[in-house]
Formats: C-alpha cells, sequence, structure tokens
C-alpha cells in the first residue's frame, strides 16, 4: 500500500487514537499485530498515518483491544470514512498545510470556542479588516497573497453560516476592541459586524473588560474546537511558525479550565453587545 508523503492534522489524530487504544490495552506493535493478523509495519504506518485504515479495521481493533465505548469507536470510525476533499483543498499549493488542517478541523467541528486579546476572532473578521491583519504580517506578503489568505479566512467563516451552523462562542479582550486596525472605517464597520452577529442564536460573543484584570494563559490565542465525543476535542493555538494542534487529555483538562475562567471573567452577551455598539460609535 502506497504512503501518504504529508498526513493531514486530522488523519495524524486518528493515528494517535489509535495508537492510544493499544497503549490501554498494554500491547506492543509486535503484540498488536498478532492478535489483529497483520504485520507489524502495518500498525506502526497506521498509527503514524503514513498508510490509511478502514472503519470495519478500526472497529475490529476497538472489539479486539476491548473498547467498550461505542460512541467514541464510531467517531474514529467516521474519522476514516469522512475524509473528502473540502473546499481547502483548493488553497494546498498556495497557503502553508496547518491552514487547511485548520480549516479542516472547523469542519468537523461540534462547535467552537476561542479566546482573543489583541485581534478580533478570525471568524468573525470582515474583508477589510482581515486584509489589514495579513498585511502586517512579517515578513510583509504579496498583494496576490493577501487575497489568498483573506479569501481563505472568509471561506472559514462558512461553518457559522451553512445549514447547520457551528456553535460558536467567542471571548474577546477589549483590547481587542479598541487596537485600530485600518483606519476607523474599517474599524467602525468591523465593530458593528460583531454587534450584529452577536444577535444570532448560535453565535455568543463575551467581553473581557480591562476591568476584569489579567487574563488566564498570558493571553494567547486559543481556538477550542469540540469533538463528536469530549476525548476528540482540539486546541489550536497560534505560534510564531503557524499553529499548533493539541490533543492529550492533560492539554484539553488545562484549555477547558481556561476558557471557563476567562468566561466568568467577561461581562454578559448584553452587555458586551452594548460595549462593542459604543466603542463603534466612538469611531
Amino acid at each position: 500500500m502506497a504512503q501518504r508523503t504529508a498526513p493531514t492534522a486530522r488523519q495524524q489524530r486518528l493515528g494517535y487514537e489509535l495508537r492510544r487504544l493499544r497503549e490501554h490495552a498494554d500491547l506492543s506493535t509486535t503484540a498488536a499485530a498478532k492478535l489483529l493478523g497483520v504485520t507489524q509495519s502495518r500498525v506502526s504506518n497506521t498509527e503514524s498515518a503514513r498508510i490509511p485504515v478502514s472503519a470495519d479495521r478500526i472497529r475490529t481493533l476497538a472489539y479486539e483491544l476491548g473498547c467498550a465505548d461505542h460512541q467514541f469507536v464510531d467517531s474514529l470510525a467516521a474519522m476514516a470514512t469522512g475524509r473528502s476533499r473540502g473546499w481547502w483543498e483548493e488553497y494546498r499549493e498556495i497557503l502553508p498545510a496547518f491552514m487547511l488542517d485548520l480549516a479542516e478541523m472547523e469542519h468537523y467541528a461540534a462547535a467552537l470556542r476561542s479566546t482573543q486579546v489583541l485581534y478580533l476572532p478570525g471568524h468573525l473578521q470582515t474583508v477589510d479588516y482581515a486584509r489589514h491583519v495579513f498585511r502586517s504580517n512579517i515578513p510583509t506578503p504579496s498583494p496576490p497573497l493577501v487575497e489568498f489568505l483573506t479569501s481563505h479566512r472568509v471561506k472559514r467563516q462558512q461553518v457559522l453560516y451553512r445549514e447547520a451552523p457551528l456553535p460558536f462562542i467567542a471571548m474577546i479582550h477589549e483590547a481587542a476592541l479598541r487596537i485600530r486596525v485600518g483606519d476607523d472605517k474599517v474599524m467602525k464597520e468591523q465593530l458593528k459586524h460583531i454587534a450584529e452577529v452577536s444577535e444570532l442564536p448560535h453565535i455568543t460573543v463575551l467581553v473581557v473588560p480591562y476591568s476584569a484584570g489579567l487574563m488566564p494563559g498570558s493571553g494567547q490565542t486559543v481556538l477550542y474546537a469540540e469533538g463528536p465525543v469530549p476525548r476528540l476535542d482540539t486546541v489550536q493555538l497560534d505560534t510564531e511558525h503557524g499553529a499548533e494542534f493539541l490533543f492529550s487529555d492533560s492539554q484539553l483538562d488545562k484549555y477547558r479550565t481556561l476558557l471557563e475562567r476567562t468566561e466568568r471573567m467577561a461581562l454578559s452577551p448584553t452587555a458586551s453587545r452594548e460595549l462593542i455598539t459604543s466603542i463603534a460609535r466612538s469611531r
């Protein structure tokens, strides 16, 4: 079987979870291969996402390893069969792979939560605001690349407006509302847009005011994607060189706590909308 040259983050996650199943059963790759009637290299290559795995083989593996969490097993099987050519594939030769992985993660998520301190959430950005954000990158992208980055960001927003929209909770520090990106017109339109979409039933915008004090977690940007079951949740962090995807139990617990604490510091949805509207009027 031909090996993949560059597994996606979703494919890597499936391999990681299969390895965890094996390790939980206290089996080596050799022992697991014998149990399943395959070669040791096939087990290793499946766990490293170098080769695909069928839904039937996942169910067989789970049964043989004694995993009784049927919803979890069904979710893993869906990850094996749910690979489709999404819109993000149009950007494969243009943008970094992590940006495609991010779009795919959001496409399959059950809900999203985020925290922002310096910029407004990408899912709520207007086209003009997004353009100015990307123009501030170092090194400065070429004008065509800025347009590709902007269109990719706007297309990611489709998960909030599709037939079954994703629930989204955006926690935004007051600083992000006041830091000017572009000119006053860009900011005014951006803030008005956030105030408007915050009235949609599936979008909740919560502002953490200056008066609330220091945000937990040093104020880093966090995107938390809920999976079909909690153990398949994923945390995405912006880094200096791209994006990092986290999903160990301890990491998920850490960022669930961070989000819960941040939410407790925030204003109510109504008070948040009023503050956003007030700042927009001052522009």
